[in-house]
């Protein structure tokens, strides 16, 4: 018998009404929870919800400062001396009854030019920075470091911006006399007029709190940033008075509003900035990714463990041979394969375009990315079915089959999605057991100049999709390999 015809055999023996029901069964309970996960998620406000900053790809960004600027001709600069950069944290741990000075490690001051002051514009900036010395950003995504240390009032910082054309170049100093390049940025399509002028930002002090087992839930506290300059000069630009703005909402908290409001204060050609938020490739509130709208991942996997367990079971009593039983499983996979991409390649688009209609930020999936989690997912569960059909042949037992592979691949995968077990616990479990395959799902990026809780809970594998999937395919193919050469070669077919 060929191996087309066995297949096709193997098919029509394999899609008996239980086991088609329990597939489709799968697939709903993704389609269903994917829909009522972005059904219930609606954004709310006591007042009209801040505008979420949309970068020019489509990207959802933080984009929030105090920005005193004038406007910067295709030809120009802005020098500027930087003697103090400080700041203020309010209510940090342990005790949660005091507000100290202080910076966050990304707390960011220093000069900045940009396609005006609405929030997503392209910009280039040169800082100081709270923890990591001299930087220069651009366009939300890119940093490049310049010299590490602080700044002070005897050891100030000199920063310069140069901008020619579309080009912009980031230079720092010690002593506005000796110039070093920090970094050089295109902007494609930057206008003939742009915004120049001093920034402050500082993002939320970001700490953890221990939960569950041992488990970890994110908490945020405001903070604010303060920077002195002096020697301000601007070349290229026009005449008149600086002008002060926020960009995006400020000056709403308590201690803005009864201490210390953001802001910029000019005395005796001495400027100081004061401001919070951030500007950086994460959206401070946020913004979901694509694969949030998979949360039946995990009742459609225990699904399909049962359906391959028995069958790989089924497969061991009937004593089948090597052919046959590398036939059901290329079969159990293919189907499992094929109610994945179903499931997948509807939920996701779907939840998506609910969660934006009900004004919930979602970052963009370009076309590619959403191919890659439509299929890898349909693979990493067509590989799971495999792998727990070759348990089912190899242990005999559906019900050990069927224990073991939620073991494995299910528990690992379910309780390292909440904040349960230490971090670092849940990263091993990605790491070591089959559920690794499921880091092909991620669409969230890690940025270094951005302090966030990556971590499983969070929606952070601790392997790329690529070498997840690699463990996922070597515990199926050592189990196989071990089910399938147990076989006899020939055997009776007792059907």
């Amino acid at each position: 018998m060929s191996t087309i015809e066995l297949l096709r055999r193997e098919w029509a023996a394999f899609h008996r009404p239980g086991r088609l029901i329990a597939l489709a069964a799968a697939a709903l309970s993704v389609i269903a929870l994917g829909l009522l996960f972005a059904s219930g998620n609606r954004s709310s406000c006591d007042w009209p919800c801040p505008t979420v900053p949309i970068a020019d790809d489509g990207a959802v960004v933080s984009d929030r400062f105090w920005f005193l600027h004038r406007d910067l001709g295709r030809e120009g600069s802005i020098t500027v001396r930087m003697t103090s950069m400080t700041g203020t944290i309010t209510y940090p741990p342990p005790n949660h009854d005091q507000i100290v000075s202080g910076l966050v490690p990304w707390a960011k001051v220093g000069i900045i030019v940009k396609d005006g002051v609405g929030q997503g514009s392209p910009y280039a900036a040169v800082m100081m920075t709270g923890n990591h010395g001299v930087r220069f950003q651009y366009d939300y995504t890119h940093d490049v470091a310049g010299s590490a240390g602080g700044v002070s009032q005897q050891s100030p910082r000199w920063l310069r911006l140069t901008r020619s054309g579309d080009t912009v170049t980031g230079s720092e100093s010690a002593d506005g006399r000796q110039w070093r390049t920090v970094g050089v940025a295109t902007l494609d399509g930057l206008p003939d007029t742009v915004q120049v002028g001093l920034f402050a930002t500082s993002p939320g002090d970001l700490t953890l709190r221990r939960i569950g087992l041992g488990g970890a839930t994110e908490e945020v506290r405001f903070t604010q940033a303060v920077g002195v300059f002096d020697n301000v000069a601007v070349e290229g630009g026009g005449i008149g008075a600086w002008d002060s703005d926020p960009v995006g909402e400020m000056n709403h908290t308590d201690w803005e509003r009864y201490h210390h409001a953001s802001g910029a204060v000019e005395k005796d050609g001495v400027i100081t900035v004061s401001g919070t938020g951030d500007i950086g490739p994460r959206g401070e509130e946020g913004a979901l990714t694509a694969e949030k709208t998979l949360p039946g991942l995990a009742v459609a996997l225990t699904i399909v463990i049962v359906v391959a367990a028995r069958y790989g079971a089924r497969t061991a009593r009937e004593r089948a041979s090597r052919r046959v039983t590398a036939a059901r499983s290329g079969v159990v996979a293919a189907a499992t394969f094929v109610t994945g991409m179903l499931a997948v390649g509807v939920v996701l688009p779907a939840g998506i375009a609910i969660l934006r209609a009900n004004g919930i930020p979602v970052q963009p999936l370009p076309l590619l990315s959403g191919a890659r989690v439509v299929v890898g997912v349909a693979a990493v569960l067509a590989l799971c079915a495999a792998f727990t059909y070759g348990l089912g042949v190899w242990l005999r037992r559906g019900w050990a089959a069927m224990l073991t592979g939620l073991s494995l691949i299910a528990l690992p995968y379910t309780v390292t999605a909440v904040p349960l077990l230490p971090d670092a616990v849940s990263e091993w479990l990605l790491r070591l057991t089959p559920a690794a395959g499921f880091a092909i799902r991620q669409t969230a990026a890690e940025y270094p100049q951005v302090i966030a809780h990556y971590a499983p809970s969070a929606g952070y594998f601790p392997l790329p999709g690529w070498a997840g999937l690699a463990v996922l395919c070597a515990y199926t193919a050592i189990t196989l390999w071990i089910a399938v050469g147990r076989r006899p070669a020939t055997s009776t077919d007792w059907r």
